[in-house]
């Protein structure tokens, strides 16, 4: 077998700590399912940045409030020694010192060294062999920006949000489950994979293109509450935003609807959505409403749905269902994109809805592991 992917994530946030345990793989008790398309064996995470202290990650790696505790053995060594993490009290006080020696998280004996370092330009990816970064910090969502780890020895990096740049120049966006994204894994240096949404919606729309040809399109997704929300009513630079997210359903703008046409491009001009952000932690769902190029018949499009997520290109990222199933009940699911076969629509001919469920953390996650690991693949 080949050597590992080496792995190195920048940013241990929601997504961040999502991804570190879809490479570790999970525990049989786990409400995580790990996705038949990921080999654990093929990634090595190597190291983690993030300026929150090491304590506070082990901790938040622990104890998940959706996904429940991480049953493996979590330790902390810093300056060469194991230190107790477990129980101590929050403040400066218990923080560890970075600057005294190394830091390593240690999961069921594997090493991951820790660092706590603003300007990705400084981080030691060359000296550890990098050969892809996961930039999950929300921070450098610029393609230029996220260069900086290019500049640090990182020989790939992937964005987990929709990027900003000049698309196919400075950078390209890949997501699981389009025709374009198999051609692109090794094209850039800098890639985006996308959103949560993007990774929803974009298989759907390919099977609707590909089979019957979409004229115009749009989506409205139902999502979970981000940090992006406030939690009781404040200052928000998008005002909206700043008003209770456990409260309210709040409109929002999306970047998935633009991201989609990246790896579509064919419906450039003819897509677009929103988004509602509704008072759930985890667990959406996307609304997709689209005019085709001919007639169809609700039996005919399910029928097609069902049978693409068979084929290899959608395997494992579209999955169909005709279970009575509510949001919780695809927390933890590793899919891209669940469709509700119940609730496809028809209406005169050509126009057509369909629902498709997702996990924006969970599953998104595990896309971002499988495009490490195929990135990494194409490193030339």
């Amino acid at each position: 077998m080949s050597e590992p992917i080496r792995v190195a994530i920048n940013g241990f946030g929601r997504i961040g700590r999502q991804a570190f345990k879809a490479a570790f793989g999970v525990t049989v008790d786990s409400r995580m399912v790990l996705s038949d398309r990921i080999k654990p064996e093929e990634i090595e995470i190597v190291a983690i940045n993030d300026l929150t202290d090491p304590r506070t990650l082990a901790h938040l790696l622990r104890y998940d409030s959706v996904y429940g505790r991480y049953r493996k053995e979590i330790l902390i060594e810093h300056n060469h020694e194991v230190i107790d993490w477990e129980g101590h009290t929050s403040g400066d006080d218990h923080e560890i010192d970075m600057t005294e020696g190394p830091t390593f998280l240690i999961i069921n004996g594997r090493r991951v060294q820790v660092f706590s370092q603003k300007d990705p330009e400084q981080l030691p990816w060359a000296d550890l062999n990098v050969d892809v970064v996961l930039e999950s910090t929300g921070f450098f969502t610029k393609y230029e920006d996220a260069k900086k780890h290019l500049k640090a020895g990182a020989k790939k990096v992937i964005i987990s949000a929709p990027a900003k740049g000049d698309e196919g120049t400075d950078g390209r966006t890949l997501v699981f489950g389009t025709e374009e994204t198999e051609k692109g894994f090794g094209t850039h240096d800098v890639v985006s994979n996308g959103s949560c949404t993007t990774n929803c919606i974009s298989p759907v729309i390919q099977v609707l293109t590909s089979r019957f040809g979409i004229e115009k399109s749009l989506m409205t997704t139902i999502h979970g509450y981000t940090s992006t929300q406030n939690l009781i009513d404040g200052p928000n630079k998008d005002l909206r935003r700043g008003r209770a997210a456990a409260e309210n359903i709040i409109p929002a703008r999306t970047g998935a609807a633009i991201a989609t046409t990246h790896v579509i491009p064919s419906l450039q001009g003819k897509f677009d959505g929103i988004a509602m952000r509704v008072p759930v932690p985890v667990g959406s769902i996307s609304d997709i409403t689209a005019i085709l190029s001919k007639d169809v018949t609700v039996e005919e499009v399910n029928e097609t749905l069902v049978e693409m997520s068979r084929h290899p290109l959608y395997k494992g990222v579209l999955v169909t269902t005709t279970e009575p199933i509510v949001s919780s009940d695809i927390i933890g699911n590793p899919a891209s994109s669940i469709v509700d076969l119940e609730f496809t629509k028809v209406v005169g001919g050509n126009m057509v809805k369909v629902l498709a469920w997702y996990d924006n953390e969970w599953g998104y996650s595990n896309r971002l592991i499988e495009m490490a690991i195929e990135v990494g693949k194409n490193i030339s």
